[in-house]
């Protein structure tokens, strides 16, 4: 008989760091349902930068222990979206002092300066055709509103650097099937979560279809990757 194979191991981390599994015991009295997929989903995200071994593990610095707190407890106690979270990170890297965003009525809030675009200043933004944003809609890859946010930016751009290479937004129907089929199986798997009565559940319920929609978009771009690199060679 072989012998078996022995367990492969994490292995240690660098000195000052701690391992995945590590952040979770120390982290866990105070966020216990925070798990391995979430901490990937946040990175995934651009909220915390761990750093990586060369065969791809990761380290977490004390300093990345407290942005991880920070940003539980900013999506936990005050609800905030990841892209205020992302923004008020940002600018506490570049240095500046921040205030913390809609926690004191009448002070200046992230949440209250969040950039708009009206439909000209959009199509200006991203340098695009009402004719495009026009297939967009029609298509459902955007919104039809009367103002717009940094996101519908980023979607316009992207369409228009498309539209360039000749991959017009009737072409991307499949795409947006599949997404919302994807969002049903995310939604299919957390209904017994949203049945509780507990608002507990229902909050994260709606943490865990971020989480998941993370994962499937990680799944996603990995398949891109190796489908280009498959073409390529």
């Amino acid at each position: 008989m072989s012998a078996a194979l022995p367990e492969r191991r994490e292995p240690a981390p660098a000195t000052g760091t701690i391992s995945i599994g590590q952040v979770l015991s120390k982290l866990d009295p105070d966020f216990p349902e925070l798990s391995p997929s979430k901490l990937r989903f946040l990175e995934d995200r651009g909220l915390i930068h761990p750093a990586r071994t060369a065969s791809g593990y990761r380290n977490f610095s004390p300093s990345d222990i407290e942005r991880i707190k920070l940003v539980l407890l900013m999506q936990r106690d005050h609800y905030l979206p990841l892209k205020v979270i992302r923004k008020y990170l940002a600018d506490l890297d570049a240095g500046r002092d921040p205030a913390w965003p809609g926690t004191v009525a009448g002070s200046p809030s992230i949440l209250d300066h969040e950039r708009r675009w009206t439909r000209d200043e959009l199509l200006a933004e991203a340098e695009a055709g009402v004719d495009l944003l026009g297939d967009a809609v029609s298509t459902g890859l955007m919104r039809a509103a009367d103002v717009y946010d940094e996101d519908d930016v980023h979607t316009l751009k992207a369409l228009a650097d498309l539209r360039s290479a000749g991959i017009e937004p009737r072409h991307l129907r499949a795409m947006r099937i599949a997404v919302e089929r994807e969002l049903e199986l995310v939604a299919n798997a957390l209904l017994p979560l949203r049945r509780r009565a507990d608002s507990a559940s229902r909050q994260r319920a709606d943490e865990r279809a971020n989480e998941l929609a993370g994962d499937i978009e990680t799944v996603r771009a990995t398949l891109v990757k190796r489908a280009l690199e498959k073409h390529a060679s």
